[in-house]
């Protein structure tokens, strides 16, 4: 005897919420746990976003200054996370950078000049997909700065970001952590699709065959750049979603803004997810 339960398009459409399609699943004994998984998540995200929206009003009442750095190898999920950082923020305070190779005018300048330009004004958060952290890994794995100018940026980014800090710009830096495993998933997932097909660059088809040389770049990039006034904070990001929300905690912690003791959902992130970096810290890669 058959005994599964038949659903009907009806069914569906008088379901007009995610706790109505939740209950409707249990009640039915449906095996959908990986929707039940997305459904949580998507309800997570959006108590987190509400705290993101009072944290950036706080912002612009207090004319605070906050970039928020994400760097990691690609396919690491920096532009996932960060639209999901914005997506419901007010545009006018809040900004993406993602700059492109830099002009020949540019490549003439100071190398910090163009990112300068980017900084926060008051009273407004930005976000950059990438910083001037390319000539830390990417750089110089790819052979794009001489050994001189590598060198050079290693002395004078700690100088940089103290001078941001006795400033009172707030810069937080992450360092998505993704294995070497995932990522060829990821790499093979954005071929597979052709609305991704743009995703992949030259670049990426090197990220896999120069990954130790990656590694060792990142490391002395930790040595030399990770400091009191401004740390680098790793975040395990093989779970896209877990990283997201994760993320967002880490950045919710960091300020006492107006209305966080009402949040709907707790504000510190997982330690078994994010982490500042310690020489002894295992990463992902």
């Amino acid at each position: 005897m058959d005994n599964k339960v038949k659903i009907t398009e009806q069914d569906f459409l008088r379901i007009k919420t995610n706790e109505e399609l939740l209950a409707f699943i249990d009640e039915n004994n449906i095996p959908f746990k990986s929707v039940e998984k997305d459904l949580a998540y998507e309800k997570e995200l959006k108590k987190l976003q509400i705290e993101l929206v009072k944290l950036q009003q706080w912002i612009a009442k207090n004319n605070k200054r906050v970039a928020v750095i994400f760097e990691g190898r690609d396919a690491a999920g920096k532009g996932g996370n960060i639209r999901r950082f914005m997506e419901h923020l007010n545009p006018r305070s809040s900004r993406l950078v993602a700059l492109n190779k830099p002009t020949e005018v540019e490549m003439g300048q100071w190398y910090f000049q163009r990112y300068i330009k980017e900084l926060p004004n008051p009273g407004e958060i930005v976000f950059f997909d990438r910083s001037w952290y390319n000539r830390a890994v990417v750089e110089p794995v790819m052979g794009f700065c001489t050994e001189a100018q590598y060198r050079k940026f290693l002395v004078q980014v700690p100088e940089f970001e103290h001078m941001l800090y006795e400033d009172g710009v707030v810069v937080i830096k992450f360092w998505l952590s993704i294995t070497k495993k995932e990522q060829l998933k990821r790499f093979e997932a954005r071929m597979d699709n052709p609305l991704k097909h743009w995703k992949f660059s030259p670049v990426d088809k090197k990220g896999q065959e120069l990954w130790d040389r990656y590694t060792y770049y990142k490391g002395e990039m930790f040595t030399n750049t990770h400091t009191t006034y401004c740390p680098w904070t790793i975040i395990k990001t093989n779970s896209k979603k877990t990283a997201r929300l994760e993320a967002i905690r880490h950045v919710l912690s960091k300020f006492d803004y107006d209305g966080k003791e009402d949040a709907m959902t707790y504000l510190n992130p997982d330690p078994n997810i994010v982490m500042r970096y310690y020489r002894s810290v295992v990463q992902n890669d």
